[in-house]
């Protein structure tokens, strides 16, 4: 091998095997991805000072003048897809007139999003600010799910959970105001992937719900009508190492003290395969993209972010033959995984006024282009 090898914070990033002939060799399993798997014990004792640390970067991230809302009122709703039987909280953030919706019987359209963190770490207001956007441009309720996390609940909870968060949703959409035609999903991070794979899980048990020997009530008419996907993880066949040294500036990206947090949290049992659809939607098959990735799709990834390249490849397959579906990329130069996610309490992070109000645009004309 040879060629200068990429460092990141100063320590050599090594792909986790590599062909004579410069091709990398795939992780099929999370025991290939992870190797050796560290203790579950230690990764919760990790994962909680992470949360720690998490909260101080967002309170200061918080104080940059404008200050993002606060949720308007939060709902805690059962879990009924997942294996880990339990709850978890939807916060709301309502467009202005919301209060008085039951009087003049008006629906608003919804964004459902899905906080970053690595399916570790975060909380269903780490987006507000994008949620300002979401309520001053679409007229739109921003919901965030508060979905399980890692390594507590691995891997499928929070996809699970997402799902779930559809269903109730649409199911109890009169009360909550919400016009069930003119439903998407957003995320950013791991929420970014789970923006794209809830639309799979809930594609998935729509089919089931569709078998005449299940009794469920049925699930009342809907349309999910995009993603709005921000620097999403699209594929973990791709090893952690190959990212960081195809990256354009590798010493930006995230430390792999960090990653491996992450991905040893969440990809668990060790007999997950890296191809799961709900995991990779890079590698789910063109049907099942066809039939549950809704017309419109906005993928917005980081010039400096390992995961810039996966989220570009996924834009170009949804848009090609034979999905063709609508979709619009945009890679942000110049910034980091997460950018706009800086602790800065002076002000907000550079590009985040343009690209979220471009971002809200087309929802807006997503909305307003009712079939």
């Amino acid at each position: 091998m040879t060629g200068k090898i990429p460092t990141v914070e100063g320590i050599p990033v090594l792909p986790l095997s590599h062909k004579d002939d410069g091709s990398w060799v795939r992780p099929e399993t999370a025991n290939d991805a992870i190797n050796p798997a560290p203790s579950r014990w230690y990764l919760k004792a990790q994962a909680s000072a992470l949360r720690s640390g998490l909260y101080i970067g967002m309170t200061l991230h918080y104080m940059a003048s404008p200050r993002p809302p606060n949720p308007n009122f939060t709902l805690t709703i059962p879990s009924l897809l997942s294996k880990h039987k339990g709850t978890f909280t939807l916060q709301f953030y309502t467009p202005k007139g919301y209060e008085d919706a039951a009087k003049h019987g008006k629906r608003y359209p919804a964004v459902v999003n899905f906080h970053g963190g690595g399916f570790t770490i975060g909380n269903g207001t780490d987006d507000a600010r994008f949620a300002r956007y979401v309520l001053e441009t679409c007229d739109a309720v921003f919901v965030s799910v508060d979905y399980r996390l890692a390594p507590e609940y691995p891997f499928p909870t929070a996809v699970d959970d997402a799902a779930d968060a559809l269903f109730y949703l649409i199911r109890q959409s009169a009360d909550l105001h919400i016009d069930p035609m003119k439903l998407a999903t957003s995320g950013f991070s791991a929420g970014g992937n789970i923006a794209i794979t809830a639309t799979l899980r809930f594609n998935e048990h729509l089919k089931e719900l569709a078998d005449p020997d299940n009794k469920a009530p049925p699930v009342p008419e809907h349309k999910i009508r995009a993603i709005a996907t921000w620097y999403p993880v699209t594929d973990y066949s791709i090893s952690r190492a190959e990212k960081r040294a195809t990256c354009v500036k590798p010493e930006s990206t995230l430390p792999p003290a960090m990653t491996n947090l992450f991905d040893g949290s969440y990809l668990y049992p060790g007999d997950i395969k890296m191809a799961h659809p709900w995991l990779s939607p890079a590698r789910a098959s063109d049907d099942e993209l066809r039939e549950a990735i809704p017309q419109n799709v906005l993928v917005y990834t980081c010039e400096w972010d390992m995961l810039q390249k996966e989220g570009e490849a996924f834009a170009k397959r949804l848009a090609a033959e034979p999905l063709n579906k609508t979709v619009h990329h945009r890679m942000i130069p110049g910034v980091a995984h997460g950018w706009d996610k800086s602790p800065d309490p002076l002000k907000p992070a550079i590009h985040t006024q343009e690209v979220y109000t471009d971002c809200c645009r087309k929802l807006l004309a997503i909305f307003n282009a009712v079939d």
